[in-house]
Formats: C-alpha cells, sequence, structure tokens
C-alpha cells in the first residue's frame, strides 16, 4: 500500500476534490489547498459555491472539463456509492480517471471492488495530507 501511494502522489497532479469545503477550518478545506501550494492542480466539486481559494467550483465531477487523474473524496461513507458510479461513468466516458481516493474517515470495500475491478486504484480512509507529509516532509 504504501508504494501505491507514493505513485498515486508522485505521478498524478490533477485532482477533483468532492465534498472541498469553504469552511478554512475543516480538514476538506485545508488538505486540498495544502495539495495547490505542493504542485497539485485542484478542481473543488461543491454545488453550494461557485468558487474556493480563487478557483471554479464544480457542481458535479461530470461538470469538469479538464483530465482529472485523482478523485479525493470528503463525503460520507455513504455518498461513496454514488460517488463511485458518477467516477466509473466518467472513467467510461472521458477515461481520465485513474485513482479514488477516500480520505480519513471514509470507506466502502463494495465501491472500492468495484472500482478496482475497472482498473482505479483506490486508497481508502488515509488523509492525503498525512500521506504526504509522512512521505516527502511538510
Amino acid at each position: 500500500m504504501e508504494d501505491q501511494i507514493r505513485f498515486v502522489l508522485t505521478e498524478f497532479k490533477r485532482i477533483a476534490t468532492i465534498g472541498f469545503s469553504k469552511d478554512p477550518e475543516k480538514p476538506s478545506h485545508r488538505v486540498p489547498k495544502f495539495l495547490m501550494e505542493h504542485g497539485y492542480t485542484v478542481y473543488p466539486v461543491n454545488p453550494t459555491v461557485s468558487e474556493i481559494l480563487g478557483k471554479k467550483a464544480y457542481p458535479s465531477l461530470s461538470d469538469i472539463k479538464d483530465n482529472v487523474e485523482v478523485v479525493q473524496v470528503f463525503r460520507p461513507s455513504r455518498d461513496v456509492p454514488a460517488i463511485m458510479e458518477e467516477v466509473l461513468k466518467r472513467k467510461r466516458e472521458k477515461g481520465d480517471v485513474r485513482v479514488v481516493w477516500l480520505q480519513e474517515g471514509i470507506r466502502d470495500d463494495e465501491s472500492a471492488r468495484r472500482g478496482m475491478s475497472e482498473g482505479l486504484i483506490v486508497i481508502q480512509d488515509k488523509c492525503m495530507y498525512k500521506e504526504y507529509v509522512r512521505l516527502f516532509g511538510p
């Protein structure tokens, strides 16, 4: 798993963050902001706002026209099956998504199996920020 995490963090730089919060106190704001500060292109997916940190916010993953390599999820585990369905639809139609990263505390084993069976790398219950700092430092 560590090799897979290192691979994802070094090889993929275009991240759609589902549940990117406009509240700077929440991890769902701080983690993608950190990633942006470390060279990643982050696409906020939040239907309740038009922009976050100066970046256009998208109502859904399917609204992003640019290529997306990683779908980072900051939503409750119960939302993961619907998110995975949207990811798989996009992967079939556009062919760009390679990774689904479910943040710390978020997991759905059945959705993970579905994603992996269609060739996705799926990481569950891990914080992208913590993993980046653990592997590469702040």
